[in-house]
């Protein structure tokens, strides 16, 4: 008997012809489903994976996290709060600025987010298992430029370096858990 846990979507007529607005929905959700079940199977909510994805290879201030994750600044003082209380992220004062403080992921955090990443990767590979190489590398190219614009509508400077501060992100693997806005 066919499991009755499957989720299944209404057909579609030709599935290259879905409409922007829908594969990019139906395409969101299927991220963010995989993104909350990792998230879930290491008891993180998909904003403490967000956070922690940030932080694999930056050391943001507060306001500039605040940016990337969209929220304010008094509630990712908080996220930051309950990070650091399991150990996974320590705050770190400014070697430029000693009013500054930056955060950073621990060697706790860094194993979990080797862990997630993984997973996920996996997740993303199933999702794209029907894209031939090309396809891959359009999808990669055209969600690259995306991601970059929706940055720079939010002012968000991946390209910058300095000291401790934002950096842009190192080209680890194909598919990134947590691109600049995550």
């Amino acid at each position: 008997m066919p499991s009755t846990n499957r989720l299944v979507l209404t057909p579609l007529p030709d599935e290259r012809h879905m409409g922007l607005i829908d594969a990019l929905a139906q395409l969101s959700f299927a991220v963010q489903g995989s993104l909350g079940r990792i998230a879930a199977d290491n008891d993180l909510s998909i904003v403490q994976a967000r956070l922690l994805g940030i932080l694999r290879d930056r050391r943001p201030t507060i306001k500039e996290l605040a940016g990337f994750l969209g929220l304010d600044k008094s509630s990712v003082t908080g996220l930051v709060d309950r990070a650091e209380d399991r150990g996974l992220v320590r705050r770190v004062s400014s070697k430029l600025d000693r009013r500054s403080v930056h955060v950073a992921i621990t060697p706790a955090g860094k194993k979990l987010v080797e862990r997630a990443t993984a997973s996920f990767e996996a997740e993303i590979a199933k999702l794209v298992a029907d894209l031939n190489a090309a396809d891959r590398d359009r999808l990669v190219a055209l969600a690259s430029r995306i991601v970059a614009a929706d940055a720079r509508q939010r002012d968000i400077d991946v390209a910058s370096s300095g000291d401790e501060g934002i950096r842009p992100a190192a080209r680890t693997s194909s598919f990134r858990p947590n691109p600049p806005l995550a």
